[in-house]
């Protein structure tokens, strides 16, 4: 049996909220992405289905999962990729999600990093090399770092616009 990542522990023990902010423009290109830009098509459910299935499990619990996307407009292939899968994965597992036009994001104090909040208590930071690929976690519980996370992700989901109403330009 494979080891439980630190992530997969914390989304396992989180009681009441998850919420992840995401501040990247592109992430890893990996074989699915690549596959999406050649013009193929999948069931994001079925392909990341241990994905789907934690988020599920976790939602069923009663856990609120939010995920925030802070974007720059005109956006990418990678977000189009991003969007186009988030209703059949993201949402149909039981997150929700918003998105917010960087330029509309100007004014908020934000973390340098890409980060899940466990029960408005414990921060994940999750570190990119430039290409995209994650390169490690980092658990933080120090409350001023904990305060920073929380007042960002609650001031880009105010702005944000909800998955179903957005539409990428």
């Amino acid at each position: 049996m494979a080891a439980v990542s630190k992530f997969e522990e914390l989304f396992r023990s989180v009681q009441h909220t998850a919420v992840h902010l995401e501040l990247r423009d592109e992430y890893a290109r990996d074989a699915d992405f690549r596959a999406w830009r050649s013009g193929a098509r999948f069931d994001p459910a079925v392909r990341w289905r241990f994905w789907f299935d934690l988020v599920s499990e976790t939602v069923a619990r009663g856990v609120r999962i939010q995920r925030a996307r802070v974007v720059s407009e005109p956006v990418g292939d990678y977000i189009r990729y991003e969007y186009e899968v988030t209703a059949g994965h993201n949402i149909k597992a039981g997150e929700e999600v918003r998105w917010l036009a960087r330029r509309e994001a100007a004014g908020l104090a934000l973390p340098g990093t890409d980060f899940w909040l466990f029960d408005g208590e414990l921060v994940l930071f999750n570190h990119f090399a430039g290409d995209g690929t994650m390169t490690g976690e980092e658990v933080v519980a120090d409350p001023t770092t904990v305060a920073l996370c929380k007042g960002a992700f609650e001031a880009v989901w105010e702005r944000a616009t909800p998955h179903e109403d957005y539409r990428p330009s």
